[in-house]
């Protein structure tokens, strides 16, 4: 078990591994707060993958005085079928995997199991986040919001040669899982609450993208709809708490 207060999603995550060891390890998409906890989990070794350049150096600092002789970063895309050939780890985790690949293999979400079965063992562990941008405008105050940064930012993405996360949702997931040869255990959902932190992070992600274009009219006016969103979001966090909206889940499953 890891030592440090983790996110809960992880959290749950241990409680559903119990006491079965993790073996080796496979962080399919690996970032930093994963990494971190991954190396408190007393694995044999792990091996931590990442499409970024950029992404695949920060993981490195991070976890750098922790990372063992047998534990390494591999750089590469899962769309390469060569990549990770011949192995198989006990415990394998796709953290936030799914909606993430598309900046890297768009519309490879559906292949993704069928590569990752060969490479698991004994255990696969999803996280994910239920779909909110191509949704219908909800009705609350806060899912509202929610739906309007997101767009906002996909919006900003495309704008500026980028790809947005394509996220798929928990049913999705399961399907997918049992036609590429694993048995589902556990689905559990989990109640977001949207704080000042993410809302900050999803406008100001925006900035450097809006300050490249060529249309300076276009910059002007999605520079300031972010600054409308954030004010706006803002001030709900400040009155609620939280923008209490959406869901993101962990899937167990086991190949068979």
């Amino acid at each position: 078990m890891s030592t440090r207060k983790h996110p809960r999603l992880l959290r749950y995550i241990e409680e559903l591994q119990g006491d079965h060891p993790w073996g080796t390890f496979l962080d399919a998409g690996t970032g930093v707060q994963s990494i971190r906890w991954v190396a408190e989990l007393g694995t044999e070794r792990w091996t931590a993958v990442s499409a970024s350049p950029r992404h695949a150096e920060h993981v490195g600092n991070a976890i750098q005085q922790a990372q063992r002789e047998n534990d390494r970063i591999v750089l590469g895309n899962w769309a390469d079928p060569n990549l990770l050939k011949g192995e198989s780890y006990d415990t394998v985790m796709a953290d936030y995997l799914l909606g993430a690949i598309e900046g890297f293999a768009p519309y490879y979400q559906p292949y993704l199991f069928q590569r990752l079965r060969p490479l698991t063992r004994k255990m696969l562990y999803v996280k994910g986040l239920e779909p909110y941008v191509p949704t219908l405008r909800p009705d609350d105050k806060a899912g509202r919001i929610l739906w309007e940064i997101g767009r906002f930012r996909d919006a900003c993405l495309l704008h500026g040669d980028g790809l947005p996360y394509r996220e798929y949702p928990a049913a999705w997931v399961v399907d997918n899982l049992r036609m590429t040869g694993f048995e589902v255990l556990k689905v559990k959902h989990f109640a977001i609450r949207y704080k000042k932190l993410f809302v900050n992070a999803q406008i100001d992600i925006c900035a450097p993208i809006i300050e490249k274009l060529a249309d300076r009219t276009l910059a002007k006016a999605l520079k300031a709809r972010g600054e409308a969103l954030r004010a706006e979001a803002l001030d709900v966090i400040k009155s609620d708490g939280a923008l209490c909206a959406g869901r993101n889940y962990v899937i167990a499953a086991k190949p068979v």
